[in-house]
């Protein structure tokens, strides 16, 4: 078993959202995605996919884009990106995958996938801020939440037996923000996250920086070619 990550598929197989618009980075996609992901990935892998799957507005909308991850090998983990605007409560999405027969398919959302070993957690974050607090109230609070729901998944992590700890995160951590102190007091061994595309790559935190090994997984960065955490 290998564990792969790759973020930001912005899928519109049902809808009408082409990311080609973007650049011919991104002429044919989907077809070079799904020919390296067949390539590299097997059934009983796990492929860690930190937000941004689909341009569908609601859950019945994103059918073909989520049929077509289903369809791909491996065990699907899934946390929510800032446009994954289809995104509802756990028990709603899990009813969309059963309903479905989308089997391969596990959301994320304040909870955590165990394998063996390993723990898994994530949550979609918030832009670098610096390492500052928001001055908005409503802003600040959002930056709080997110915060305080990786902190209670790392804090139940840590009770556990696992010996190896992964984090999905879709914004940038920011290497001075709550975040990133969060992944060192809990002994983080990898963060993954995406966001970050076309000229943004250049300033995406990589490798190991104080103990933890950060990833940028964008889609577009990696060539539409997951990346091997382990």
């Amino acid at each position: 078993m290998a564990v792969f990550s790759i973020s930001d598929l912005h899928l519109s197989l049902g809808g009408n959202k082409p990311m080609e618009v973007f650049g011919d980075g991104w002429l044919d996609y989907v077809n070079r995605l799904a020919d390296n992901w067949k390539e590299l990935i097997d059934k009983d892998d796990i492929v860690l996919l930190p937000g941004d799957i689909s341009w569908a507005t609601y859950l019945n909308e994103a059918v073909t884009d989520f049929n077509f991850i289903n369809d791909l090998p491996g065990i699907k983990i899934i946390t929510k990106g800032n446009h994954d605007y289809w995104w509802e409560t756990l028990n709603k999405m899990n009813s969309f995958l059963d309903s479905n027969g989308f089997f391969s398919i596990r959301f994320l959302h304040n909870t955590i996938y165990y394998h063996e070993d390993i723990a898994i957690c994530g949550t979609k974050g918030y832009p670098d801020t610096g390492g500052k607090l928001p001055q908005d109230a409503t802003e600040a609070k959002l930056y709080l939440r997110e915060a305080g729901r990786l902190e209670r998944q790392l804090c139940e992590i840590k009770k556990s037996d696992a010996k190896k700890i992964i984090v999905m995160l879709h914004y940038p951590p920011g290497k001075d923000s709550v975040f990133a102190e969060l992944l060192r007091k809990y002994e983080v061994d990898i963060c993954v996250y995406g966001h970050l595309h076309d000229k943004a790559h250049a300033t995406a935190l990589q490798g190991d920086i104080r103990g933890v090994e950060y990833r940028l997984v964008s889609c577009d960065y990696l060539k539409f070619k997951p990346y091997r955490l382990l």
